[in-house]
């Protein structure tokens, strides 16, 4: 990313909406303080910023069951360019080897952090996982609010939940370690 080509990108955006940072002094930073913000927030876009997280000997035994619950994640909706966000939970029955207790973050972090699709996003985060881990089973369950739904067109709050399933988890066992939401958001 250039942030000098963003600022000008934003400066123009500014004077297409009718406003002018002369009469509104507060919005004379705007486009360094946006350049800044996409600099972090689209940082996934860096193909050299891609984790690998560490992996260990397994040491239980074959039944053995990890999950990784409510990690918190902020992207940016692909269509619209405002954020979506929620909660991820990560399950795993490993064949042989572990990762550290952070690397399912930092790999949800990685991939969030670009102009994204939720259902792609559930996809590449398991696609990552299986890719340094080749286990028995997986399950990656991302559960967002978009605020492209909640501040335009239908303009309601709701709940996205996708999910990849695979292996010994793609059944019923996978949804028994997440089950599905039966009832409204904040119900």
């Amino acid at each position: 990313m250039e942030p000098r080509s963003v600022e000008r990108a934003v400066e123009e955006l500014i004077r297409a909406l009718g406003l002018d940072p002369a009469r509104e002094p507060e919005l004379k930073e705007t486009p360094a303080r946006l350049a800044d913000l996409y600099a972090e927030v689209f940082s996934g876009l860096d193909p050299g910023t891609r984790p690998s997280p560490v992996t260990f000997p397994q040491e239980g035994g074959e039944d053995e069951v990890v999950a990784v619950r409510d990690l918190t994640f902020y992207s940016m909706c692909v269509h619209h360019l405002v954020p979506f966000f929620g909660v991820a939970h990560v399950a795993y029955v490993p064949a042989g080897k572990i990762v550290g207790i952070s690397g399912p973050a930092r790999i949800l972090d990685h991939h969030s952090r670009r102009p994204q699709l939720q259902e792609r996003l559930t996809r590449e985060v398991a696609d990552h996982l299986e890719e340094i881990l080749a286990p028995r089973g997986l399950l990656v369950v991302l559960r967002a609010r978009h605020l492209c739904m909640e501040m335009r067109g239908i303009r309601r709050r709701g709940e996205v939940e996708t999910r990849v399933a695979r292996g010994v988890l793609a059944g019923a066992a996978g949804h028994a370690l997440f089950p599905e939401r039966t009832s409204e958001p904040g119900a």
